[in-house]
Parts: structure tokens; sequence; C-alpha cells
């Protein structure tokens, strides 16, 4: 467990660094661009964010599981991920291309639509390459994928959007500069650039697709549940109503790097597990810390979230406080997803997350259909906190199912939960005799 607890220091720290870097860049492109021109970016940037759990073909995943389970060298998998990349990268642009220019009404700018566009291929590179550190453990060099972009974009949007007032356009171009930063990186220190070759080998690239797409296509219905008010209020509402809705959404989705802290590891290890049953004990103890952490954290948000909203954006964004009020109850649900998918992800099971969120995202579409045009972006709110909810209760039943864990493993709270916490305090808090 020891060192269990060391890679939970070192993703925390990670996903601190996100948030951290997330909410500063958040910030000035509120305080620069405003409700109607965060909007457009949200518009802009859904159908390449949605098609990249999709276009990523769940390489990332099955690379980890067959690296993990030692079904296939580094070499052969390194080799292969590059070859799937590069005809990826070409059929997600046009598709996306198109999906943009048709179905979003910010499409209409050719050179927002490109910026927008561009930063896929880089990507989409990251994606896949990043499942070889999950694979071997390597949860060090994993933390690096995750940290260093958002900082690059903060770092691009402070001169772009803040000093030289590019507004949209420079928001897009900062978003492009974190992924090509990290994609060099990564082809140039970690030895990807040796992968690139004309000689296949189909016998890895069938199995890593065959078992990818299923990763690909339980990605896609989770984002389609997390995007589709996104694309609704985009379609059905105005620029305004989507910005206000991307603000006040974006602050509550940062508590889910609190169970993404532990989903990252619990994927990584549970890819290569002895006992599957034990594991998933252990997960579901995590589970139960989680639901603490996140629902104290939930709380204090709801209560002070006038004050974070307008602190953080300004006047402009106060409809965002309603926003973050509704959607919280659902996210705090959906944090047992959150947890328990990955488990079931590295056990090689993605599909069982479509019977929870497949019916969820009917329902998410229904209630946004019927509720956006008169309520706008609370409506949107109010529609995915009932398809969160369905999802998790949905869920929890499906993985118990699947693992035999007792459901009141996973909620059943006691004292021994925080046993591992306390000892680790023990070790810097002096106790008195």
């Amino acid at each position: 467990m020891s060192s269990f607890v060391k890679d939970l220091v070192r993703v925390g720290t990670s996903n601190v660094a996100v948030i951290l870097f997330g909410v500063a860049t958040s910030i000035v492109t509120a305080r620069f661009i405003g409700p109607e021109g965060n909007g457009i970016i949200a518009g802009l940037t859904v159908y390449p964010a949605l098609f990249m759990s999709f276009g990523s073909l769940g390489i990332r995943q099955s690379t980890a599981y067959f690296l993990g389970k030692n079904i296939y060298s580094e070499d052969r998998i390194k080799r292969a991920i590059t070859q799937i990349w590069s005809l990826t990268t070409v059929v997600s642009l046009v598709i996306c291309y198109l999906l943009m220019i048709y179905f979003s009404k910010s499409g209409e700018n050719f050179l927002l639509v490109i910026l927008a566009l561009l930063p896929i291929p880089f990507s989409l590179f990251v994606t896949y390459n990043s499942g070889i550190f999950l694979g071997r453990n390597d949860i060090k060099s994993f933390n690096k994928v995750n940290w260093i972009p958002p900082f690059i974009v903060l770092v691009v949007s402070l001169v772009l959007v803040g000093l030289f007032e590019q507004g949209v356009k420079g928001a897009l171009i900062a978003a492009l500069g974190g992924q090509v930063f990290m994609a060099i990186l990564m082809l140039l220190k970690n030895e990807f650039i040796k992968a690139f070759s004309l000689i296949y080998d189909f016998k890895v690239i069938k199995s890593m697709l065959s078992l990818g797409i299923v990763y690909a296509i339980a990605l896609l219905i989770i984002n389609l549940n997390y995007k589709v008010d996104v694309i609704l209020l985009d379609k059905l509402s105005t620029s305004y109503e989507l910005g206000i809705y991307s603000k006040g959404a974006g602050i509550i989705q940062y508590l889910w790097q609190i169970p993404m802290v532990l989903s990252t590891i619990i994927f990584s290890r549970s890819a290569s597990a002895k006992d599957d049953y034990v594991f998933s004990l252990k997960v579901a103890q995590l589970l139960r810390i989680s639901l603490i952490i996140v629902g104290g954290a939930s709380l204090v948000l709801f209560f002070m979230s006038n004050f974070v909203i307008l602190a953080m954006y300004g006047e402009a964004f106060r409809a965002s406080v309603s926003v973050l009020k509704i959607l919280l109850p659902g996210v705090l649900l959906l944090t047992v997803f959150k947890v328990m998918n990955m488990d079931l992800a590295g056990k090689g099971k993605p599909w069982v997350s479509m019977k929870a969120m497949i019916p969820a995202l009917i329902l998410n579409v229904i209630l946004n259909l019927l509720w956006i045009q008169d309520y706008g972006a609370n409506g949107a709110s109010l529609a995915s906190s009932v398809s969160y909810s369905v999802a998790a209760i949905l869920f929890a039943y499906f993985y118990c199912k699947e693992t035999k864990v007792p459901a009141k493993e996973l909620f059943y709270i006691r004292k021994s939960d925080f046993n591992i916490i306390f000892s680790k305090m023990g070790k810097f808090i002096p106790i008195k005799k």
C-alpha cells in the first residue's frame, strides 16, 4: 500500500497543478473575453473534445492493458500506436471539420474553426502514447502529460489574451500551444520517434483496435453525457447562455479531479492486478473516502458559490452561480462512476459503463430539449444533474453485479477506511505521550 500512497501523492500533486492552471486560464478568458466570447469558444471546442473520445479509439486504455498484462512488448505496441495515429489523425480532422461547419453556430468563422481543429493531431499523439506510462505503472511520467499542457496554455493565454488582447483567437492558439509542446517533448525525450515504421504488425494493431474500439465507444457515450448540454445550448440558445453555462460547469467539474487522482492509479494497477476481487474491495474503500472528500468540498462550494464566481469571473458571470449550484448534486453522485469505472476498464470490461450511460444520455437529451428553451443555462444544468444521478445509481448496480462486491461495500463508511491516512499523518505529526 505504501507504493500506492506514493503514487496517490504524485497524482494528487499533479492534479492540483492542473486545477490551478485551469482555473487561472479560465479567469483570464472570463475577464478579457466575457460571456459571449466564452460561449463561442465552448461551441467551437465541444466537437473536437467530444470526438477525441472516439477518435482516440481507446488506444491509451488498450495500450495500458496489453502492456500491463505483458501480452505484447513495449516496442511492438509503440510501433502499432504510431501507425494507428497516422490514419486516425486524418479521419478525425475531416469528421470534426464537418461537424463544426454544419452543426455549430460558431462554425461560420473559418479561421476560428481551423484553430480549434489544429490541436487534434497533437492531442491524439499525446493521448495514445501516454498509455505506455500507465501500462508500465510509470505514474511520474504520466503526471507530466497531465500538468505540462495546462501550464503552457496558461502562459500563452496570459500573453495573447491578457497582454495582446487577441480574444477568442488568442485562447484557441493557447490551447494549441499546450498540445504541440507536449507532443514534441514526447517525441524527442521518450524515444517515440524510433517507433515510426512502414513495417506493419497487423496482429498487434488488430488486437489493440479490437479492444480499443470498445473503450472508444464507451468513452464517446460517457463524454456525450458530459457535452450534450453544450451542443444543445449552442443550437437552441445563445452564445451568452452557453458562456454562462461553461463557466459554472467548468468550476464544478474541477471537483472530479479528486476522484480522478484515484482513477489514474486504479486503472494502471487494475490492469496488472493478480486478484481482481481483492483489488475491487480496495477500490471500494477509496470510493468511500472520495465521497466524503467530494461531499465536503461540494458543501463548501455551494455556500461560497456567489463569492467564488464573482471573485474569479466578475459581475458579468453572476448567472453562473445558479448553474454551479444546480449541478452539484449530480456531480457528487457521479463520483461513484468516476472511481469505479476505472476498475472495470482496467480489467478490460469498459462495456459495463454503457449499461448505465446510454439510458442516462437518452434522459439527458430529452430533458435538455424540454428545458433549454425556457430556462437556458439553468435548464441544461438541471438536465445534466438528473442524468448524472441516474448514471451513478445504475452504474453502482451493474458494478456490484459484475464484480460480486456487495453494495454496502461501496457506501458503508467505517473507521478503518482512514487508517492509511492516519498512519501516514503519524509520520509527520509527533504523538505526545
